[in-house]
């Protein structure tokens, strides 16, 4: 049965774990803060938004969203400030993610609500059973501490978690929306560390090659490996 969940479009991917800090200036979005803000008094679970990356269109305007990707990731608010102009600025921590099935044309809000269901992740025990996760894990963080060196960049050293691993490389690395959207909608932990770790041998190889690959840093932030 789908659920209700009030949806933030953005032009970037949301990854479970990660920080995300928003600065809320529009009208409808004000309302959506304040609105999470009072549902919240009460029950910490109620304080979440759908952060679901745009397809086509653009965050600012109305009518600016022409179409969303379908899986996105619940945001939890954690802090908000009131700013003097009456927006917002707000810290929110990436939780599960979800796939858009429908949107609630009745919800009667200004912003987005959407009918969304669970996207959770098919890892299957017997992955594990013989340390194959660990050691595709392993890989991708040797691959990453050796884009670092090749890159001359610092930043965190990558969590033991495979799954947790996987989402804070992939906000880490050098991508396009679509790789990244890719590996947020990636069935399971194991594919989206295949996934990491081709890229990784491939931007390695470049830097190399050319010295042409610009450089990230592994976000040196609060995990929440739920």
């Amino acid at each position: 049965m789908p659920q209700r969940l009030p949806l933030f479009p953005l032009g970037s991917v949301l990854f479970p774990g990660l920080v995300l800090p928003l600065d809320v200036f529009e009208p409808r979005y004000r309302l959506l803060v304040q609105d999470l803000v009072a549902a919240g008094e009460d029950d910490d679970a109620l304080r979440g938004f759908g952060v679901v990356a745009i397809k086509a269109g653009h965050e600012v305007g109305e009518g600016n969203v022409q179409a969303l990707h379908e899986v996105g990731c619940v945001a939890l608010l954690r802090e908000v400030t009131e700013t003097e102009d009456g927006g917002y600025e707000i810290v929110t921590v990436g939780a599960s993610r979800f796939k858009v099935v429908g949107i609630d044309e009745a919800a009667g809000t200004p912003y987005l609500t959407g009918l969304v269901e669970p996207f959770g992740e098919d890892d299957e025990e017997d992955d594990d059973a013989d340390g194959g996760l660990q050691v595709l894990a392993a890989a991708v963080a040797r691959r990453f501490e050796e884009y670092r060196d090749v890159l001359d960049i610092g930043g965190a050293e990558a969590p033991d978690d495979p799954r947790v691993m996987s989402y804070l490389v992939a906000a880490a690395m050098v991508l396009t929306l679509d790789q990244r959207q890719e590996l947020l909608e990636a069935p399971d932990t194991a594919t989206r560390l295949r996934g990491e770790l081709a890229v990784l041998k491939r931007e390695i190889a470049l830097v190399e090659t050319f010295g042409a690959v610009p450089a990230t840093e592994l976000p040196d932030l609060p995990v929440n490996p739920n």
